[in-house]
């Protein structure tokens, strides 16, 4: 014989599934925005997003992408490393120091930002972008709570894109 489920209980699992849905939503918003924009510019949407920052802010260096972008340096430097054979951003050394590398976009990679879809981060890290301030640490706290409940959670995966923008 199986339990009748209290309406409270039942109240949190319509919730919960709601909440779930509207994940759903926001992955597939996600992923189809990433899929339109690499159909239109033969480009991932993390590469997308790469040359948005060096539009923004011209000479960066792999460390301070990856950390625009909240990845790790090595995935920051295979997308470079794509876009420079692409023909999309070169590096330069800085004349005061042979070491320090600093990454801009060609003219080509000047033509594709210029006429790519927006936007060109993304759709998610352009909403949470738009975020005020009190809300996006609310979400951030929620978020937290959540990962809470999740055993065997992989803190790395935090600085890996997501698989359908690469």
């Amino acid at each position: 014989m199986q339990k009748k489920a209290t309406p409270a209980k039942e109240n949190t699992v319509d919730t919960a599934l709601d909440v779930l849905q509207r994940f759903r939503v926001l992955i597939r918003a996600a992923q189809r925005h990433s899929q339109w924009v690499e159909k239109r510019t033969g480009l991932s949407g993390a590469q997308l997003w790469v040359l948005q920052e060096l539009a923004e802010v011209p000479g960066l260096r792999v460390g301070e992408l990856a950390d625009c972008m909240a990845l790790h340096q090595s995935t920051a430097s295979n997308l470079v490393d794509k876009l420079e054979t692409g023909g999309l951003l070169r590096r330069e050394r800085t004349a005061a120091d042979q070491r320090v590398v600093k990454l801009y976009l060609t003219e080509k990679g000047q033509a594709m930002i210029a006429k790519a879809p927006a936007p060109a981060r993304g759709i998610l890290p352009e909403a949470l972008r738009k975020l005020e301030a009190e809300r996006l640490t609310a979400l951030g706290a929620e978020l937290n709570h959540l990962l809470a409940q999740i055993r065997s959670l992989d803190e790395a995966y935090g600085k890996e894109p997501l698989p359908f923008t690469l």
